[in-house]
């Protein structure tokens, strides 16, 4: 048997895919999060409880570790289909996960780089061998592969989604240790829920040694150029999603640049505080859709795997909790404007402050960007600043730059189970057109960028675009990411042979490691392009090589279903 059939699916699906959606839901939750706080935990000044490195230092460190988590995955594939099996890697890679992320919170220097490493070892044994996992289950149904894909890969925006916003306002709120800790946690619920509900999977993702014969056979009675074939389809594949990510990931560097810089992220008035309940709004219902998906799942299998409901409902639970403080801190937050020194600022605080009184200010990063001091605490930091309060503001809000980041997320859990739908119909394209019409539709964004950015002056070092530009090219992208990535995980799994997916899992996430490093290279070529022509030229870079690239492998199409040998 090679894996576990369902007699009661969940919406057309095995139930072991949902047990692999909330595995890895919670990992890249613990992933994303993690990252949200990386870079804004090492240029934080001492008085905050951050390292005040450099901006440069911290974004190279931030390469580096993005560069290898993306490297490891092709050690990971390779240990898992030689020697530990897929499950074994999966358990193995969480645990050093979560011990990754319990060293960085204890914030010391040693620790800290035990943690960073620990989450790149850990990362390489967990994110090729779970994607193996979830084509293993469609080996009598190749044709809904497509659609689990795309259903899994909900599942890891859902945890990006959840782990940029909730861990990055737990560290910037509560403390750093309490941001890296959150990561942590539910890695390490993550992790219980699959072991106790593995065995949904019957033989899949064992060690190589009780692998059915059948598949050996299988395997070893594929002819040769056949295989060749395929895992050309493979490369060629790989390259153009070197293309595709290389611009992509511009959202952590370049468009967040333009976000902080460019864009205007204030609003005040009743656009405040419709911000502060589309941003309720945006945690909430997303979270109230995954919640109903795991009571589906707990109905269907908590008779069999009744202890992984139990860890999955908990972390739930939990993160509920999070969620609705966090909402409750957000509608309870105040702007005021007080004086000190002759000079006048403004601060937001959820604790109502009176005309006149007199408060603490802490100078977060030496520009002038103030956080109010409980009295309670004011002896632990010497740098304090005495203030008076003038008067309680119209409020105001300043959405932050990294905000932004969370649109792709949302946007995939909106838009995935209507792209999946697709994919499981007769409209369902081949691998080329997806990937193409992905490239293309990224290189949309971009020229929609180009056009918000047409406004700027050449050479300017800061402007007042509307934020409508940022959120409709954010769309673009994550449809086009909905057209590539899931797709691509699901071709490898159907072209890859079979003793060597793990390892073809480790070489599609290679591609992604050079194109994250093109990316930063790419990106910071900012300010030299703007300065020499103009910001929408900049951004017009990216939407020629996008569409160009798009066109080529549209192109490729009928040379590429040749070379797939009746893979669709």
């Amino acid at each position: 048997m090679t894996h576990t059939e369902v007699k009661s699916p969940l919406f057309e699906h095995p139930a072991g895919l949902f047990v692999l959606f909330f595995t890895e839901m919670w990992e890249r939750f613990s992933y994303y999060g993690m990252r949200a706080l990386l870079v804004l935990f090492l240029v934080s000044s001492f008085g905050v409880g951050g390292w005040e490195w450099s901006r440069e230092h911290a974004l190279e460190l931030y390469g580096w570790y993005t560069g290898l988590v993306y490297v490891t995955p092709i050690l990971g594939g390779l240990l898992a289909d030689r020697f530990l099996g897929h499950r074994n890697a999966i358990v193995l890679g969480a645990l050093i996960m979560t011990l990754g992320h319990a060293s960085m919170a204890f914030e010391t220097k040693f620790f800290f780089y035990l943690g960073l490493s620990l989450l790149i070892i850990g990362n390489g044994l967990f994110k090729p061998n779970i994607s193996t996992i979830v084509g293993g289950l469609y080996t009598n149904n190749p044709e809904k592969k497509d659609s689990a894909y795309t259903i899994f890969y909900m599942g890891i925006n859902a945890g990006a989604f959840l782990g940029i916003l909730l861990c990055g306002y737990v560290g910037e709120k509560a403390g750093w240790s309490y941001g890296f800790g959150l990561a942590g946690i539910f890695m390490f619920f993550g992790m219980l829920q699959f072991w106790f509900a593995q065995s949904i999977f019957g033989n899949l993702g064992l060690k190589p040694s009780k692998i059915s014969i059948n598949e050996t056979d299988v395997e070893d009675n594929t002819p040769s150029n056949v295989v060749r074939d395929r895992l050309l389809v493979i490369g060629v594949l790989a390259v153009s999603t070197i293309f595709f990510w290389m611009a992509f990931e511009q959202a952590g560097g370049s468009m967040t640049i333009f976000a902080k810089d460019y864009t205007n992220r204030i609003l005040s008035g009743s656009q405040a505080h419709m911000f502060t309940i589309i941003n309720a709004l945006m945690a909430i219902i997303p979270l109230a859709v995954i919640t109903w998906v795991l009571i589906k799942l707990v109905k269907e299998t908590f008779g069999k795997y009744g202890l992984s409901n139990i860890f999955l409902s908990l972390s739930f639970i939990i993160i509920w909790g999070i969620v609705l403080w966090m909402v409750n801190k957000d509608f309870k937050t105040k702007t005021y404007e007080v004086s000190f020194d002759g000079q006048t600022t403004t601060v937001r605080n959820e604790i109502q402050l009176k005309d006149g009184e007199s408060i603490y200010l802490l100078d977060l990063d030496k520009k002038g960007n103030f956080k109010y001091i409980l009295p309670e605490e004011a002896d632990k930091f010497p740098t304090k600043i005495s203030a008076t309060v003038v008067k309680e503001k119209l409020n105001e809000v300043e959405i932050p730059a990294s905000w932004f980041g969370i649109l792709n997320s949302l946007f995939i859990i909106l838009f995935a189970p209507l792209v999946s739908k697709i994919w499981a119909s007769k409209y369902n394209p081949s691998a080329p057109i997806k990937f193409g019409l992905g490239l293309i539709l990224l290189g949309a964004g971009f020229g929609i960028l180009a056009i918000g950015a047409s406004s700027i002056e050449k050479g300017a070092a800061v402007a007042s675009v509307s934020i409508i530009w940022l959120i409709i090219a954010y769309l673009f992208h994550t449809i086009g990411e909905l057209f590539v990535s899931p797709v691509g995980l699901s071709y490898i799994s159907k072209l890859s042979p079979v003793k060597y997916v793990g390892l073809m899992f480790g070489v599609w996430f290679t591609a992604s490691a050079i194109a994250n490093w093109l990316a930063g290279k790419t990106g910071s070529l900012i300010d030299k392009i703007s300065a020499e022509y103009s910001m929408a030229a900049f951004f017009l870079i990216f939407t020629v090589l996008a569409i160009a690239a798009g066109l080529v492998v549209i192109l490729l199409n009928g040379f590429l279903k040749k070379r797939m040998h009746g893979v669709q």
